[in-house]
């Protein structure tokens, strides 16, 4: 990554200095995270104390699930949250910039990601790895604001040659990312694990799996670059800047898991235990399947894909077990009595 910050900066980009001041920002703030809990000797044998105590990094989070209805620092780990602070109070400022001037990114991100399935908060990929710059070229070879490398992009479909490397363009590399994304999280089923795999390569991470004997990345993080460590957290950091709470691609699986059998609540259901993707919800009353699908930031096609026949039952006055993924399903219960007015609203007003 530090050659990354480097290429950044030596880039000739046609952007005002505030962007230039951002990127600038990302290799400075990049040397700091040495000091956050990284201090770990090259040579850290498994019995080292720092894999004993996991006290800091067992979870990220201090209880046994996360809410995404409370605030996200009060539920962080206490070893977490001088990290997340740090984080904050040194790139929050110029983070809080990009939200204004990287908004079209970020929609088009959102709408590929959409396409594919995939948490919308995965954009902020783009951010820690090259500052939504899309003309950045790393040591290593990545090229492009998703920061891939050569192979990896051929075997997505991107031209790559002496003429023309994809790799640039913004919406066709973005498809790319999102391919890789979905193929890294079919193999680990775990976000925080396909944020190491992106950066440091699925077979080291395999490897770094069976050395851990462990699937948590808190618990496995020492035998991963420091870079890939950093990579995670910095992920985690961004999440938080941009939207204000942590989410399900900043838990680990069994998180996930956890914070499934805690919503029964309220009402939120997972459909199965082979489906730790998707969960159910039943509604009843005046909902209307396009503004759900709105609301919650899903595309309506995808939406009847998991619910056929909504709008036709829900007229016909009887409950529908509403299926959506995890994620979404977690915004519909937080804002389900806001969008029934909403729906509501557009059935008097037809």
């Amino acid at each position: 990554m530090k050659n990354v910050k480097i290429a950044v900066r030596l880039c000739s980009l046609s952007r005002s200095g505030a962007v230039s001041l951002i990127i600038l920002f990302f290799g400075i703030a990049g040397s700091s995270f040495k000091s956050l809990g990284e201090s770990n000797p090259q040579n850290l044998k498994p019995r080292d104390s720092l894999l004993t105590d996991k006290s800091g990094f067992k979870s990220l989070f201090s209880s046994s699930y996360f809410d995404p209805s409370k605030p996200y620092v009060t539920q962080l780990n206490p070893k977490a949250v001088p990290f997340v602070q740090k984080y904050i109070r040194e790139e929050g400022e110029h983070l809080e910039k990009m939200k204004v001037w990287g908004k079209p990114y970020f929609d088009m991100y959102d709408g590929i990601f959409s396409q594919y399935g995939l948490p919308k908060e995965l954009k902020y990929l783009s951010v820690i790895e090259s500052s939504l710059v899309p003309n950045v070229m790393s040591g290593a070879g990545a090229v492009g604001p998703w920061q891939i490398m050569t192979e990896a992009g051929r075997n997505m479909g991107l031209r790559i040659d002496s003429k023309v490397d994809e790799r640039t363009d913004v919406y066709k590399s973005t498809h790319a990312a999102a391919k890789i994304l979905k193929e890294l999280h079919t193999q680990f089923h775990d976000w925080m694990l396909v944020i190491a795999a992106y950066n440091c390569g699925d077979g080291r991470l395999r490897q770094a799996i069976k050395q851990s004997g462990s699937r948590n990345f808190w618990d496995l993080q020492y035998y991963l670059p420091e870079e890939t460590r950093n990579h995670v957290k910095r992920f985690i950091g961004t999440h938080y800047i941009f939207e204000g709470s942590g989410g399900l691609t900043t838990m680990t699986a069994s998180e996930v898991l956890n914070f499934n059998s805690t919503v029964v609540s309220t009402g939120l259901n997972q459909n199965k235990p082979n489906d730790p993707e998707h969960g159910s919800i039943e509604v009843a009353g005046k909902y209307k399947s396009t503004i759900i699908a709105k609301n919650i930031g899903m595309d309506l096609s995808a939406f009847n894909k998991l619910n056929p026949n909504f709008d036709r039952i829900i007229a016909q006055g009887k409950a529908y077990n509403m299926t959506l993924p995890l994620e979404k399903l977690v915004i519909f219960g937080n804002n389900k009595n806001t969008i029934l007015e909403q729906c509501v609203q557009s059935l008097l007003n037809f």
